[in-house]
């Protein structure tokens, strides 16, 4: 069994309540924590969906109407951290009676979240820089790449296992992303930014990808905890530090100087402004939780999975309300990576027949 199914299996234990004592009971037992399961993957990719599709059309808003600070726009993608507080102070007391083993360290858990903070941080003024130079659409199916970073990662990282569905699936991506990468385009974006758009989204990709890997390593070996807090401390101080990086980036840089021209010369108005930051800080938080949370659940690569499936929800949106072009060429890349989606979500259909199949015989044993 590999270590992915293993953190299932263990999650699956720690979320379920205790097994029944009679023998006529274990059948709804097994029901309820099945129930619970998919209640709570289904959760968390429903913030996956909806965070990444939100944060990125609220982003491109964002530029498409006087929003001109990079690092204002990296910023805004972490800022919605504190709203986690609240959790991390009431969570203890709502579960104040289950045991949880002996936790790392002070100083190992500190360099995790400092050291993924940082590349968190880095990652999105990567995302940022791509968002301004290329279309939305284009963002988006370019980011379809983080799948095959993260399945390399995950490989020398997490001992992923490859397969050949899940090797088409990266290939399919892969090409997917090449299709738009060897040509330019105009439309609102400009063409000359695009080779550098184009380049900074891989980077961003490869770097997410590596955030993932990176955070399902610590699950696993450092932050062993059976309950759901440990995501909501990670997700709340991996993205506290990559704010305050983002701050100081914005002070060191100088673009501080230029945001208050840019909040009253917003074209929608100084209450627009404000309140699309708002959103897109709440939108990247969700998709944060969801991300982290599925990594803790199952495992980085199915997490990543999961967020390919917006890939086909904001190019159509970005047709809809910014215009963007939908070519002949986007819309094969578009095929080419839900095929490959599908090629990762049939090999997960057979991992998940062969697992149950594997406790049936158990239990007839």
């Amino acid at each position: 069994m590999g270590e992915a199914q293993e953190v299932q299996l263990h999650v699956r234990e720690a979320t379920s309540p205790k097994p029944a004592t009679s023998s006529q009971e274990l059948p709804s037992s097994s029901k309820l924590k099945s129930w619970r399961w998919w209640l709570m993957i289904s959760l968390l990719t429903l913030f996956i969906l909806a965070g990444q599709a939100a944060g990125t059309l609220l982003g491109r808003f964002y530029y498409n109407n006087g929003g001109k600070s990079l690092w204002m726009a990296t910023i805004v993608q972490s800022a919605g951290a504190p709203l986690l507080f609240p959790f991390v102070l009431f969570y203890p007391l709502a579960s104040s009676s289950s045991s949880s083993p002996a936790t790392a360290s002070a100083v190992k858990i500190a360099a995790i979240y400092i050291g993924i903070g940082l590349l968190i941080a880095g990652d999105n003024l990567m995302y940022s820089y791509g968002l301004l130079y290329l279309p939305v659409s284009t963002y988006s199916l370019v980011c379809a790449t983080q799948l095959a970073f993260n399945a390399l990662f995950a490989y020398f990282l997490n001992s992923q296992k490859f397969t050949a569905f899940i090797f088409n699936s990266i290939i399919l991506l892969t090409l997917a992303a090449t299709l738009l990468g060897v040509r330019s385009e105009g439309g609102s974006v400009s063409s000359d930014k695009y080779p550098l758009g184009f380049t900074l989204t891989i980077g961003a990709s490869a770097t997410f990808s590596l955030v993932m890997s990176l955070t399902q390593l610590s699950f696993q070996k450092v932050l062993k905890s059976e309950t759901f807090l440990v995501v909501i401390q990670m997700t709340l101080w991996t993205n506290f530090l990559a704010a305050v990086a983002s701050v100081v980036g914005l002070f060191v840089s100088g673009e501080w100087r230029g945001i208050h021209l840019e909040f009253g010369e917003f074209e929608k108005g100084k209450v627009s402004y404000v309140m699309t930051l708002v959103w897109i800080a709440i939108s990247w938080l969700l998709y944060s939780v969801g991300a982290v949370g599925l990594i803790f659940v199952v495992s980085s690569l199915f997490s990543n999975v999961i967020a390919t499936l917006a890939l086909p929800v904001v190019p159509i949106f970005a047709v809809v309300f910014f215009h963007d072009s939908m070519d002949g060429v986007k819309v094969i890349a578009l095929l080419i990576a839900i095929l490959g989606f599908a090629n990762y979500l049939y090999q997960h259909y057979l991992d998940d027949s062969k697992q149950k199949k594997s406790r049936r015989r158990r239990d007839d044993l």
